[in-house]
């Protein structure tokens, strides 16, 4: 929005043209969305305390989460307030990735508030039954997936890219849909999986958006792209405002979400944050390196899956519990060193992921 006011009074003030600089109205996001989770954060959470939003505490899991109880959640809607606002503030509102984006966003967001809502103040402990969950993601996911894929300009952006390769590239035609549906609809229920400890899930979030961030700024720009051996999008370096305005917007909530958590992201914040990483991946056709860099959520999900699936063949569980950082806790770690070895392990694949753009 602001890019358009820029555009106008550069006619009058030349000094104007430099907020078409991607990388200063990244910043500029990122700054943006940090300083509205800081101001909205507190009446926010103290919105949610009167409202009684508070969460409920499984009494089958490490005993340490008792306390935890009655603390407010459904603060995801913070995140998502502050990516909304920097967004459209700095963005480029006439491309149409930010608006599939924040479309993708707003619906995933939808479908986690009324799941928590239906826990925390229904008190029902199923929440949204899976069913109409599932339904209502892969409407969206399939929604952005067609959308994604009517738009393409060139054969490389419905082409599956392996990384660490040069030439190593699959035509996907219509499959395309199908994959870009899965990948949206996967990283959204694993972000939502990992969220179980204070910080966990949001800082790996911040750091998987940052690197997406250069993957988008150089698959945006010919030169970069055709030196580094990625595909160009055109257009796609504007997800790097998106991307600018996620990392402001979860540090931001992390303020509040660090050990003692005074508030949790719950569904609205972890189902919208995970299809969001979806869509932009699969806009810079990076949906490999995502599942590289998003590896500590891909670890949660198949921790689950091995456990559910365990346990219906055999009667075993072959975790003390799951999602895996629960294990971990039942085995006598500390919260915040769960959490904070888990991000340790999210830098070193996000570096991994990075150096996929030079190793070719």
């Amino acid at each position: 929005m602001l890019v358009w006011l820029a555009d106008f009074l550069a006619q009058y003030l030349k000094s104007f043209q430099v907020f078409h600089y991607l990388t200063l109205r990244a910043i500029l996001s990122v700054l943006t969305a940090l300083g509205i989770s800081l101001w909205l954060g507190p009446w926010m959470i103290e919105k949610l305390r009167v409202m009684k939003f508070g969460q409920a505490v499984r009494t089958d899991g490490p005993q340490s989460h008792l306390v935890k109880s009655g603390t407010p959640t459904m603060g995801g809607a913070l995140i998502l307030v502050a990516i909304a606002a920097s967004t459209l503030m700095w963005g480029n509102l006439s491309n149409p990735y930010i608006w599939v984006v924040l479309a993708v966003m707003a619906v995933f967001g939808a479908v986690g508030w009324v799941d928590d809502y239906r826990k925390v103040v229904e008190k029902n402990s199923r929440g949204l039954p899976a069913k109409w969950k599932y339904l209502w993601q892969s409407v969206a996911g399939l929604g952005a997936a067609g959308f994604l894929y009517y738009i393409a300009r060139t054969p490389v952006e419905t082409s599956l890219i392996f990384p660490f390769f040069k030439d190593l590239v699959i035509p996907l035609g219509v499959f395309y849909i199908v994959l870009t549906y899965l990948v949206i609809v996967g990283s959204s229920n694993a972000v939502n999986l990992t969220d179980g400890l204070d910080g966990l899930a949001i800082m790996p979030t911040v750091m998987v958006a940052g690197a997406l961030a250069i993957f988008a700024y150089v698959s945006g720009n010919y030169k970069f792209a055709t030196y580094l051996h990625i595909p160009h999008v055109a257009g796609a370096g504007e997800l790097i405002v998106i991307c600018g305005s996620i990392i402001g917007a979860g540090l931001g909530f992390l303020w509040f979400n660090a050990y003692p958590a005074q508030v949790f992201m719950g569904d609205v914040g972890a189902l919208a944050l995970g299809a969001v990483l979806g869509v932009i991946a699969v806009i810079v056709r990076q949906e490999i390196i995502l599942f590289v860099m998003g590896g500590v959520f891909v670890l949660e999900t198949i921790s689950v899956m091995l456990q559910v699936g365990s346990f219906k063949l055999t009667g075993k569980r072959i975790f003390r519990m799951a999602p895996i950082h629960h294990h971990y806790e039942l085995k006598g770690w500390p919260e915040t060193k769960v959490v904070v070895r888990f991000w340790i392990i999210s830098f070193i694949l996000v570096l991994l992921g990075l150096a996929s753009l030079k190793i070719r």
